[in-house]
């Protein structure tokens, strides 16, 4: 089954009016942070703040009125079953998507509101897609596959169309794989302009799907990743026949990177990148040498990340950075003890967050008491500092 770029450009003009033509914009600050050229396509600014609306919009308008009448079933934990909802909803199409069990409410709610019917079933999604296509064969309706889905794909391509309309100096583009359909319209479509241009994907560790294809060899996939976007066991057999040919490299990133990758778009761009989102700049900063002297673009392909998650991965990066530590200092328990630390630390110009007193911890004398002193600094070596002046005062310390 082919795509080729007069599907792709055909495609851009039936999503005109339907959907958001995102920026994609050179990043004076991320480009200052990093010492690399980069350019940004936001698809958070999506309705659903996800890509996914291009692929699933663009099946849907490509069914017949009869198949539209029956509707359209998927399984999805996130922006895929959002983005189908939306513009279902907008369409009147009906659309029922199932939901794994332990799927978040607030993903819940939200794919409601856009007036699916919600089935909760299924441990995994593996089990919920399973569930999703018994239902559509009993109703007769039209199942959208996330990713291996030639529409679909053909609809994620749109984004390298506006990509190097609004940008045609780029010469690299960065993308994240998860089942691959983003990456095989992507690239598709960006060497039909540019043909010299580099497709550079991105997965996550813990799922190296298109990696693993691509060597023919058995690589074990699972774990809890910040990056649940991307994280696909196996890539689509379809999109993974369609892109291969375009991908010219495939680097694998760990779970701080997409952190490093999130922080920064809040930090510095003052963006919202959940971990797919932001792949491609965890990317450049974990291999900066690889994108040297090259213009980089980067798919920041969703914003849907909870906020408490959000809050922990902004608040790790600044325990990374040295700007959060904490002092664990072993002390006599007796009136003034930590009076004295808190001056010293004071004296420093350093901020306590948070204080907790261990008194029962066994390898602490009884007489003694051990202190874990968190405090904000301005950055490692001001922590350093605070540290010998609290070594100075004689008592034990160990950082965290």
């Amino acid at each position: 089954m082919s795509v080729t770029f007069q599907d792709i450009e055909a495609a851009a003009k039936r999503l005109e009016g339907h959907i958001v033509r995102t920026p994609c914009t050179f990043s004076q600050r991320l480009s200052a942070a990093t010492h690399r050229k980069i350019w940004v396509k936001s698809e958070n600014q999506q309705f659903t703040s996800a890509f996914k609306e291009r692929g699933a919009l663009n099946k849907i308008l490509s069914l017949s009125e009869s198949e539209r009448a029956r509707g359209v079933f998927a399984a999805s934990a996130g922006n895929h079953g959002q983005g189908l909802a939306y513009h279902a909803q907008r369409l009147g199409i009906p659309a029922t998507i199932v939901m794994p069990v332990g799927t978040p409410f607030v993903k819940v709610q939200k794919t409601q509101s856009f007036g699916a019917i919600i089935v909760i079933e299924g441990a995994n999604y593996d089990e919920a897609s399973k569930a999703a296509q018994t239902l559509c064969e009993e109703r007769q309706g039209v199942y959208v596959h996330p990713f291996n889905d030639r529409d679909v794909i053909i609809g994620q391509g749109t984004i390298a169309i506006e990509m190097l309309e609004q940008a045609p100096e780029l010469d690299t583009l960065l993308v994240p794989i998860g089942g691959g359909g983003l990456i095989a319209g992507v690239a598709i479509a960006a060497k039909a302009i540019k043909p010299w241009i580099k497709i550079i994907g991105v997965e996550a560790a813990m799922f190296p799907s298109f990696t693993a294809r691509r060597r023919n060899m058995p690589v074990p996939m699972g774990g809890s990743t910040i990056a649940e976007g991307i994280a696909v066991k196996e890539v689509g057999d379809l999109s993974f026949e369609l892109a291969n040919p375009h991908v010219d490299d495939v680097v694998v990133i760990d779970e701080a990177d997409f952190e490093r990758g999130i922080a920064a778009y809040a930090n510095v761009e003052k963006t919202v990148a959940e971990g797919a989102g932001a792949a491609g700049l965890g990317a450049i900063m974990r291999f900066p040498e690889r994108f040297k002297d090259q213009n980089v673009g980067t798919i920041l392909c969703g914003g849907n990340i909870d906020l408490r998650l959000l809050a922990s991965v902004l608040q790790r990066e600044l325990v990374r950075e040295k700007r959060l530590v904490t002092y664990r200092i072993l002390g006599d328990d007796r009136p003034g003890m930590l009076s004295l630390m808190a001056d010293t630390i004071a004296a420093k110009g350093g901020n306590i967050v948070d204080v907790a007193h261990n008194r029962l911890v066994l390898d602490v004398p009884a007489k003694g008491a051990e202190f874990d002193i968190m405090v904000e600094t301005q950055d490692a070596r001001h922590a350093f500092e605070i540290s010998e002046a609290l070594r100075s005062t004689g008592y034990a310390l160990r950082m965290d």
